[in-house]
């Protein structure tokens, strides 16, 4: 092992070159490197559909995407305090690594924990899925109103 002397004018030079590299590369888009934002259809990836959660008269409604997903390949569960999605989206047709241009679309299985913020009725629980959209109705529970108590005197 070789024992180097450390130099901060050394490091200075090489962040000094790295921020003008990033500078060309921000403002004159002939010197950008290629970048690879997605993997190669070989590669695993980590699927998360998209949500949208809100509040809507009394019900809790969750929207999430899942498109090219068939109805049977998703499964719904829901806990105490959470929903659970789970599904695989599956590659249509086979096609060898080395005649893709690009790929962006990705497959395999997928799990979704999403917790809920209020307790819910678990019976009343509703679910459509239409055009790659799955909605879930979650009624909330009917809450104890206060009750005014008159205090008699004696």
């Amino acid at each position: 092992m070789t024992i180097v002397k450390w130099s901060p004018m050394k490091e200075l030079d090489e962040m000094k070159r790295d921020m003008e590299r990033l500078f060309d590369e921000v403002f004159d888009p002939a010197n950008r490197r290629p970048r690879r934002w997605w993997p190669k259809p070989s590669e695993s990836v980590f699927i998360a559909p998209n949500i949208d959660m809100y509040d809507r008269k009394g019900e809790i409604v969750i929207k999430a995407e899942l498109p090219g997903i068939e109805k049977e390949n998703i499964d719904l569960s829901i806990t105490k305090d959470s929903v659970v999605l789970k599904g695989e989206i599956k590659k249509e047709e086979e096609t060898k690594e080395e005649n893709y241009y690009l790929c962006e679309r990705v497959s395999g299985k997928f799990t979704r924990a999403i917790d809920i913020p209020a307790e819910i009725d678990a019976e009343k629980v509703k679910a459509t899925f239409k055009n790659g959209v799955l909605e879930i109705v979650l009624p909330k529970k009917e809450q104890l109103k206060p009750t005014e108590i008159k205090i008699e005197a004696s």
